[in-house]
């Protein structure tokens, strides 16, 4: 991440003040045809419905070459590189140029070893100047990847690094509430509750176990009708 972001910071330093603003309009490459459909929906739903356009067309490309598996690998890599709001305006930046992406797209490849079908699809989102929505697609790919192979994602958010034995515990206890034939635990660090952790499941994760300091003290403090305890930092 740090040569990654260096070469981003390289790379804007180059930039004239003056650049030209890309087209919109840019030829798409035939190895991802999308899929569309249709309706006249407001921005919000318009990106959502390509970004499962994109994801479907990736999945689609994985089942064919059967490299599902190693595919949701490098989508949780680019999760990762994209969170990084430096990476994600640095492509959403329209006055630079499609050369100057693709080459940062070449770092990203290459530092995070993402397949070649993976490097291709990320060029057809800049050719598309798509790119922007990545994040969205990444969240529709898990979508569509725990359909295919009955995957349930269980997020796990803790103060802590917890260790496998706790994640594999956590995954079988998810599986028994679910039925779900796999389980895929994510893993967040979130200093906020105090102690403890939280499982969040279900479709769209709609389901949560919170075994957590804070929603202890939360619940005390709803008890004695005080409102929110504000913990000293």
């Amino acid at each position: 991440m740090a040569s990654l972001q260096k070469t981003l910071f390289s790379l804007q330093s180059k930039l004239p003040p003056s650049s030209f603003q890309i087209a919109r309009s840019l030829p798409m490459r035939k190895a991802f045809p999308i899929r569309t459909n249709g309706g006249n929906a407001a921005g919000a739903r318009m990106a959502a419905t390509a970004a499962s356009s994109y994801a479907m067309a990736l999945a689609d490309v994985a089942k064919r070459n059967d490299t599902m598996e190693l595919t949701v690998t490098d989508i949780e890599k680019l999760d990762q590189v994209f969170s990084d709001p430096t990476v994600l305006n640095f492509f959403a930046n329209p006055t630079i140029t499609v050369e100057k992406k693709r080459q940062v797209i070449d770092d990203i490849v290459k530092s995070s070893s993402l397949q070649s079908h993976t490097s291709n699809f990320l060029n057809v989102l800049v050719d598309a100047n798509r790119i922007n929505i990545v994040t969205d697609i990444v969240k529709e790919f898990e979508l569509v990847y725990n359909k295919l192979t009955d995957t349930q994602l269980a997020e796990v958010r803790s103060v802590v690094k917890l260790e496998p034995p706790q994640l594999a515990q956590i995954a079988k206890q998810v599986q028994k509430l679910t039925g779900a034939k796999n389980v895929r635990v994510k893993t967040v660090i979130d200093p906020s509750l105090v102690a403890g952790f939280t499982i969040r499941y279900g479709d769209s994760g709609s389901k949560l176990i919170d075994m957590s300091v804070k929603k202890q003290l939360e619940d005390i403090a709803q008890q004695l009708e005080l409102g929110e305890i504000q913990l000293a930092t």
